[in-house]
């Protein structure tokens, strides 16, 4: 195994902390007494159906998109200034503890690649927050599809190849069951869940798959990942 592709957002860049920080930003006193569970699977909900609307378009598209149906669900107030957006508030979304530090050192011994349901633009400012440990990013603008789409991953496969990378060097890491497991093992591509939300019922802010596919293997942070590698 030489090749690692990664989910981005959720599984390096803690997304549900943006959505938070950002709807509370934007709602203020209105918002602050929405439980955080149900703004999360507020959000959840609203990605799958605009996702559904908008197959192909960037997970960063999706955002700004599934506001009005928080904010109708939720009773949130609407966007107070055109430019004050969810999506505006992903420069300030954090890693999670272990990404920048694993990143690195995954990077000395694979060819990693950011396979991301955001935009270019959005994936190279993600990418500075983790210390830019990526070798290549796929997203949508430039694949013409979106996970959980397999043409996307079909256009991944198509790149790497070309650097000398086959199926067989193909370790899949993501936290996304419907966007990313799920279609990745239907592919038969090895599959990595980082399962960040272990600790706390349903799926979050990530829409719930119609069943739980059983990845080869399974851990609740990058940690477990490197020492399956024999990475201390």
């Amino acid at each position: 195994m030489r090749l690692l592709t990664f989910d981005v957002v959720g599984t390096l860049i803690d997304f549900e902390k943006g959505i938070l920080d950002s709807v509370a930003r934007l709602a203020g006193r209105t918002g602050s007494g929405v439980p955080d569970r149900a703004v999360l699977e507020a959000y959840a909900r609203a990605e799958r159906i605009e996702g559904r609307r908008n197959p192909e378009a960037p997970f960063t598209d999706l955002l700004d998109a599934a506001y009005p149906h928080m904010a109708a669900e939720l009773r949130l107030p609407p966007y107070p200034d055109p430019e004050d957006t969810l999506r505006a508030g992903i420069p300030n979304w954090p890693a999670f503890p272990d990404a920048v530090d694993a990143l690195a050192v995954l990077r000395r011994r694979f060819r990693l690649v950011a396979l991301t349901n955001a935009d270019a633009e959005s994936a190279r400012a993600m990418a500075a927050i983790l210390g830019d440990p990526f070798h290549d990013q796929v997203t949508p603008d430039i694949a013409g599809a979106a996970k959980p789409d397999p043409r996307i991953f079909a256009f991944c496969h198509a790149r790497q190849k070309a650097h000398g990378h086959s199926r067989a060097d193909w370790l899949h890491v993501a936290q996304s069951q419907y966007h990313d497991i799920g279609v990745a093992t239907r592919l038969r591509l090895r599959t990595c869940w980082i399962e960040r939300r272990h600790a706390s019922p349903g799926f979050g802010a990530t829409p719930q798959p119609d069943r739980v596919t059983v990845p080869d293997l399974h851990f609740s942070s990058l940690v477990g990942l490197l020492a399956a590698l024999g990475i201390d």
